[in-house]
């Protein structure tokens, strides 16, 4: 039986090549995003490039977090081995979901929170690799997430000018992605599972900026003159999905394959178990499930010198 692997975000970009290293393995690779046309060419196309490709559709919005429960359970019924969380959004601030939630927050933070503790209660007598795509450790040193605020009530911090403030929002996310790598890593030490995060790189040919406005639209088209393509974002991710070198390996953040450290502010303890609890608080899950987190900072650990 081939293994089974899941990638959110895979209609296009970084997600789409993340499928496609994937089926290359021989694995059944299913194909995870909001939109059932995006999801169906990309299928095809990922069929062009890797014949006898076994793919799956689910075609999910994961700013809804019933959906997304469901999608759990479905899953979680086949236990995957594999399960790459890409989807990500920058969302105005006032697009909001039929739960009251800012959308980048659901769809970057809440919708893979929800998702892999919800796989992660599935036992398996098989190792698993969970790894969540975030971003630059470096660019985000100065954008520390919101505690009191992570659904922008108050909107506090967000900066001028104010085109910019969703990419804000946005960029507390994806800390908040590194902040649950070292939660749901520490909670699952030992049980053969495996949590890693990896930063793409700045990227081009994605969807990501396709709400950018004002001097944010600018900026992103300045960035794009040096990006890199969508193969070069998914290398990291797929190679922790997927490499020998890297087995067992739990806990870490990577960029172009090498353990980095991240903020303080996203390892410090206090910090990472309280966006643990609130954001089990938001999804309706119970806080308390699983090992506490651990009393030393979660990004000093192991996977900075995998396998010695």
């Amino acid at each position: 039986m081939s293994e089974l692997a899941v990638v959110t975000g895979a209609s296009g970009g970084i997600g789409e090549q993340i499928a496609a290293g994937l089926a290359r393995t021989g694995a059944t690779v299913v194909l995870v995003a909001r939109d059932r046309t995006r999801l169906d060419l990309a299928r095809g196309r990922i069929r062009e490039a890797v014949p006898g490709a076994d793919l799956e559709t689910e075609p999910v919005d994961l700013a809804n977090l019933a959906e997304v429960r469901a999608l759990a359970d479905r899953l979680g019924e086949r236990v995957p081995s594999i399960v790459v969380s890409n989807a990500a959004v920058i969302a105005p601030l006032d697009d909001r979901t039929p739960d009251g939630f800012h959308r980048t927050l659901v769809t970057n933070h809440l919708a893979p929170y929800l998702l892999l503790r919800r796989l992660a209660e599935r036992p398996t007598g098989r190792p698993r690799r969970f790894v969540v795509v975030g971003g630059s450790p470096r660019g985000l040193t100065r954008v520390p997430v919101e505690l009191d605020d992570l659904n922008l009530e108050a909107g506090r911090g967000l900066g001028w000018p104010p085109s910019f403030r969703p990419f804000v929002a946005y960029a507390r996310t994806k800390n908040m992605n590194a902040m649950f790598v070292y939660a749901l890593a520490s909670r699952l030490a030992g049980t053969g599972t495996t949590v890693n995060g990896a930063h793409p790189g700045i990227i081009r040919g994605g969807r990501l900026d396709r709400h950018d406005r004002g001097a944010l639209k600018v900026f992103g088209s300045l960035c794009g003159l040096f990006a890199a393509g969508t193969e070069t974002g998914a290398d990291t991710p797929l190679w922790l999905a997927t490499a020998d070198e890297v087995e067992g390996v739990t806990g870490g953040f990577f960029v172009k394959r090498r353990a980095v450290e991240t903020a303080p502010h996203t390892t410090a303890p206090e910090r990472v178990e309280r966006l643990w609890r609130e954001s089990a608080r938001l999804v309706g899950l119970p806080a308390d499930a699983g090992r506490p987190v651990a009393d030393t900072p979660p990004g000093a650990r192991p996977a900075a010198n995998p396998r010695g």
